[in-house]
């Protein structure tokens, strides 16, 4: 006989065992790649938004290994929940962000860490690409100064050459399979198609095909399909002053906007600076800059943007939860993010907007008011729902 869970208000006593390995099972992260030229800020912006450490210096290949760190995405409605709550566990969605090596000319071919660098962006989910928007003579640059676009060209073709290498695999394998089902001679097309784009120069990420041939060109993992977030890294003073007033960050800006992606100014010495505050003197020097957010809270935004994530929460005594969900997830889908068990079992969804929650104060006056929907399969998922499902097993 099946037995019924609930989660995650008041959880009974008998599921205290299950709850345990659904939180072992259910996972919560996005992967970022930071990456860039040498000396071009990476580390120091890795440093700054992570606190781990890296070591960082004027020199090419200073991070020889992957340098990683996880970083709690802040979140006003988690600490609402906490309050009313007072949970065992408080555990927010995490970011982990990849430090790694710089790059060169010929990095596709195994120049300089090339091959370290290109199988380590791999296993990201996105790509930050940090590009210098200053001058500086007094730190390197390996090709000899500041220039945004040269800068994107040169890390876009490693990628594009390296892409190029594994859609002619992709070729090769789907004509020989075609031989025993004719279905492959299809994806051996698509794939000649895009491996013409790419030679001229073009990412993976601009092609236009349809919808069924880009499902199925993401299949292959390549690495100019990632989306990208341009950190326009800037000096403190063009920064303070004024960013848009900055000539590189302009014409890069103008780049990214071409391709659909998104262009972050910062500051990776300034982001470092306050880094390195006690907590209680941040928000006053942020305040004293005229600074409304943090590199770190405006990259975050960016990367959700980017990526079409939400947030929805679950709250109860035992533990407070943000979940990261795809933009257009369906109840059920969105409770598979915790458990197996939670999707192939669902019955329903009790949800109430945070909002709403917040102007009751608690759950029990928030379902007298009616504001506690009961929602089904059909159901899409919204950002800042506090949600309790139901489900069968």
């Amino acid at each position: 006989m099946g037995r019924i869970v609930l989660l995650c208000c008041n959880l009974e006593a008998t599921c205290g065992m299950f709850y345990k390995i659904c939180l072992k099972e259910g996972t919560n992260r996005m992967k970022l790649g930071i990456v860039g030229l040498p000396n071009v800020g990476k580390s120091t912006l890795f440093n700054a938004i992570t606190n781990a450490g890296a070591e960082s210096a004027n020199y090419p290949f200073c991070t020889i290994e992957p340098n990683v760190g996880m970083v709690a995405v802040p979140d006003e409605r988690m600490d609402f929940l906490a309050k009313l709550y007072d949970p065992k566990k408080y555990t927010p969605a995490v970011i982990e962000f990849v430090d790694i090596a710089g790059l060169v000319r010929g990095a596709s071919k195994g120049e300089g860490l090339g091959n370290k660098f290109l199988s380590n962006i791999r296993m990201t989910d996105a790509i930050v690409h940090v590009v210098r928007c200053f001058d500086d003579d007094n730190v390197i640059h390996v090709e000899g100064g500041a220039d945004p676009l040269r800068d994107v060209e040169i890390i876009n073709l490693e990628l594009i050459m390296a892409d190029m290498e594994m859609v002619e695999r992709r070729i090769d394998k789907a004509k020989k399979a075609s031989k025993g089902d004719k279905k492959f001679l299809h994806e051996a097309d698509v794939f000649t198609a895009l491996l013409e784009h790419l030679n001229e120069g073009k990412t993976a990420r601009s092609y236009d095909g349809s919808k069924e041939d880009m499902e199925l060109i993401e299949t292959s993992e390549l690495l100019s399909l990632k989306p990208v977030i341009y950190a326009a890294n800037m000096d403190d003073v063009s920064f303070s002053e004024g960013y848009e007033n900055n000539p590189y960050y302009r014409e890069l800006k103008r780049m990214a906007d071409a391709e659909d992606s998104l262009v972050l100014p910062i500051c990776a010495k300034l982001e470092q600076e306050i880094a390195e505050l006690p907590a209680e003197d941040k928000l006053m020097f942020l305040q004293e800059l005229e600074i409304e957010e943090s590199g770190l809270d405006r990259l975050i935004k960016c990367s959700y943007h980017l990526l079409g994530l939400i947030s929805y929460l679950t709250g109860g005594p035992e533990e407070v939860r943000a979940w990261t969900i795809k933009r257009g997830t369906k109840a059920p889908q969105a409770a598979g993010k915790i458990h197996s068990d939670f999707e192939r079992g669902f019955i329903r969804a009790e949800i109430v907007a945070y909002e709403d929650l917040v102007r009751c104060g608690t759950m029990t006056a928030a379902k007298e008011k009616g504001l506690v929907r009961s929602e089904g399969k059909e159901y899409v998922m919204q950002d800042g729902d506090v949600v309790l499902f139901r489900f069968n097993v």
